[in-house]
């Protein structure tokens, strides 16, 4: 008897998908966030900060 012939084998292809607008909108996210953070920062160093 020959187990090898009963035995099903499975081959799984995991292909790493990469998509490009996804990470240019993440991108485009995080340094919009970075620019308002630091236009902030601007505001309260150039405004807020010299009436103490």
């Amino acid at each position: 008897m020959n187990l090898s012939n009963d035995v099903e084998k499975k081959e799984t292809h995991i292909e790493k998908k990469t998509d490009s607008s996804a990470v240019q909108s993440t991108f485009i996210k995080y340094a919009t966030y970075i620019i308002i953070f630091f236009g902030i920062m601007y505001f309260i160093v150039k405004y807020i900060l010299p009436k103490f």
